[in-house]
């Protein structure tokens, strides 16, 4: 029983610190949800892959417990008490999700600054000598 009291004390104690990160100046909410689509996509890349592919496998398995009808304790035997599984996941693919669309984001503004293609130093001089 105390293992899962830490569980849940460390996933909404992460999940307020990621709050508190984004509302002092980092990318707003929409911001980040607009990102998940393109997040997704660079994850599957073959080239230039972004490497958060296994915590978004993760968001999506979150999303499919949260969805599915069948409860590990059902509300409607457990009263309360069955939400809090719930709860904690909830808590732990939001603070997940605000997490990772920002280190998205992060990489994605550093990838925009790198060239795509560097000139070749015989482009340079080839160009030199035509002009």
């Amino acid at each position: 029983m105390m293992g899962k009291r830490l569980g849940r004390t460390a996933a909404f104690v992460a999940l307020w610190r990621q709050l508190r990160a984004a509302h002092r100046g980092g990318p707003s909410l929409g911001t980040r949800l607009r990102a998940l689509p393109r997040m997704f996509r660079a994850s599957l890349r073959r080239r230039d892959r972004y490497d958060g592919l296994w915590r978004l496998l993760l968001m999506v398995v979150a999303l499919i417990y949260l969805a599915w009808p069948l409860e590990l304790m059902p509300e409607l035997l457990m009263g309360p008490v069955g939400l809090i599984d719930d709860a904690v996941v909830l808590t732990w693919l939001a603070g997940a999700v605000i997490s990772e669309t920002g280190r998205y984001l992060a990489w994605e503004g550093r990838r925009a600054a790198i060239p795509t293609q560097a000139v070749a130093p015989e482009q340079t001089t080839a160009a030199k000598r035509t002009a």
